[in-house]
């Protein structure tokens, strides 16, 4: 197989797999399962920001939620020490759940420990790809979940997590999130958070 086809072929398989969530998400009338739609929207964006990404990236970027579903949050104390276990544990499963997929595909040793380390988030802000990969992550979640996040939460700790998320990006991804189409009220709360 090509360089192009094995990617497909990944992402044919990545998607497959994520299929499979029980958890659903309507999307411009259209019925989605979620980690699928996840998965979809954070290539789409990487294309967008980043669209000399490496292969590695490119394959991080589909497969980082991959099959979130089975590790699920309420399985851990719902305390800060249960969702650091618990985003831990995630990482190490993501890797191992990708890592089948791509030897199976034909990827070698290396690219496999690369996704891995990627999706480890590893060395943010050192490592041009883990923080390319961290900045598509917030900007998806800006488009796409903040406005709902922002609704099931106290206006502090919503302006707390925006704070959060943008120390986490670069000047490129915070330029990036400040052209996003969002809405008002969305716009409003990432000004009080810059400002604050």
């Amino acid at each position: 197989m090509t360089a192009k086809e094995l990617l497909q072929e990944a992402f044919y398989r990545f998607d497959m797999a994520n299929e499979q969530d029980p958890n659903t998400e309507r999307y411009q009338g259209k019925t989605y399962p979620k980690e699928l739609l996840y998965a979809q929207r954070m290539t789409e964006q990487l294309n967008a920001f980043a669209p000399e990404a490496s292969v590695a990236l490119q394959l991080t970027a589909r497969c980082q939620h991959i099959c979130r579903w089975e590790i699920p949050r309420d399985s851990y104390e719902m305390n800060r020490e249960g969702y650091l276990r618990w985003r831990q544990d995630l990482k190490k499963f993501h890797a191992k759940k990708a890592a089948e997929i791509l030897s199976a595909v034909g990827y070698d040793e290396e690219t496999i420990a690369q996704v891995a380390f990627l999706l480890g988030k590893k060395q943010l802000k050192k490592n041009a790809d883990t923080q390319t990969l961290e900045d598509v992550i917030c900007l998806v979640f800006l488009e796409h979940y903040f406005e709902a996040f922002a609704e099931k939460h106290p206006e502090d700790k919503t302006i707390a997590i925006l704070q959060k998320t943008w120390r986490k990006m670069s000047e490129k991804g915070q330029q990036a999130a400040l052209s996003l189409p969002l809405s008002d009220k969305a716009s409003n709360l990432i000004k009080q958070a810059l400002s604050a």
